[in-house]
């Protein structure tokens, strides 16, 4: 059995315990951790065993653990890792993997160095419809990447402040940013523009609407929409399409994809010219849906690691995290200076 450890206890830390609770064979809880006591004392009860602490420290003193998970806001990263890395323990970190890039890079090059197994929460990458996806990708030259991420501001006391949280783009689009990477081609280059004035809530500083035009190193482009200002999910369809001259495949993360194409028409035409546009009189569809729980997969691949020492089953550990942070703090630095940012330079 390995001793597992978690610092923070809320919100997503209760994701992941669930999730952790189905692989009592292969683990033991050691202690959880949080600023605030009781909601240490909750996961414990929660969990069936461990035991609570403020101080993530004192808690690595006293159960040793063989692993770590840590499910703190976006901002408070940075001692803890060091620490962690200093006592030799694999650790699974929620994204984003901090609110800096040149603390993040600091961070990697000692995992690296240190040879220690680590994964960053991207639970869409474990998706059963990664596969067909990127068998579209691999066989379809693609043009345009659109992607969309909409949604309401989070009740959650830090998420509005934008230094504490990087906005929505660093925080909550960075899923569908780190999936096109995946699948797709890295960014060469990006340029967004914000704006707010719809939400109006006290104290809220992140910009409720978001625009990426991005070139991608093989050529194509792409253009990601991210907003916090819906109140109803009719509001916008978040989802990312991927275009080819001839056809187009739609992802919704973790729960459909579907392949439209040119539907088999015995030699009949099926394209007509409408207006300024070229419209299908028949399309066909191919299907694909989402089994399983991708979280459940992310997380067992990290524990499974940790147990056999072999992290090549992990899709993505903290290196790779660190480049998805990349791509949406310069999304950020794009829209703060107003000019385009070139990534990986």
């Amino acid at each position: 059995m390995k001793k597992l450890a978690m610092i923070g206890c809320r919100g997503i830390g209760g994701y992941h315990l669930e999730r952790l609770k189905q692989f009592s064979d292969t683990i033991a809880f050691a202690g959880f951790c949080d600023l605030v006591v009781e909601n240490a004392r909750d996961f414990c009860r929660k969990a069936g065993g461990g035991k609570a602490y403020t101080d993530f420290r004192k808690m690595y003193d006293e159960t040793r653990p063989d692993m770590v998970f840590i499910c703190v806001p976006p901002y408070c990263h940075g001692e803890i890792e060091y620490e962690t890395i200093k006592r030799d323990i694999p650790f699974f970190v929620e994204k984003p993997v901090s609110l800096d890039l040149r603390l993040s890079k600091d961070i990697a090059a000692k995992v690296k160095s240190a040879g220690l197994i680590s994964a960053v929460g991207f639970q869409c990458r474990y998706s059963n419809l990664v596969e067909p996806t990127r068998d579209f990708i691999d066989k379809n030259k693609i043009v345009l990447v659109e992607a969309s991420r909409v949604t309401g501001v989070p009740d959650i006391a830090w998420w509005s402040k934008k230094k504490l949280s990087g906005g929505m783009l660093a925080e909550s689009t960075i899923h569908q940013l780190d999936f096109i990477r995946y699948v797709f081609d890295e960014p060469e280059l990006v340029t967004t523009l914000g704006a707010s004035g719809w939400v109006n809530k006290e104290g809220c500083d992140v910009e409720e609407l978001t625009t990426t035009m991005i070139r991608f190193r093989g050529g194509a482009l792409g253009v990601v929409i991210s907003g916090c200002y819906a109140t109803e999910g009719a509001s916008f369809e978040s989802q990312i399409t991927f275009s080819a001259r001839d056809k187009r495949a739609v992802h919704r993360i973790i729960e459909s994809l579907a392949v439209y194409e040119k539907e088999d028409s015995r030699g009949e035409e099926v394209f007509v010219t409408k207006g300024d546009g070229v419209l299908s009189k028949a399309s066909k569809v191919t299907a694909y849906s989402q089994e399983g729980d991708a979280g459940l997969l992310c997380d067992r691949a990290f524990v499974e690691a940790v147990v056999s020492g072999d992290g090549s089953k992990i899709r993505s550990n903290y290196e790779d995290g660190l480049k998805s942070l990349e791509f949406a703090l310069a999304c950020n630095e794009s829209m703060d200076t107003g000019c385009p940012v070139k990534i990986g330079v």
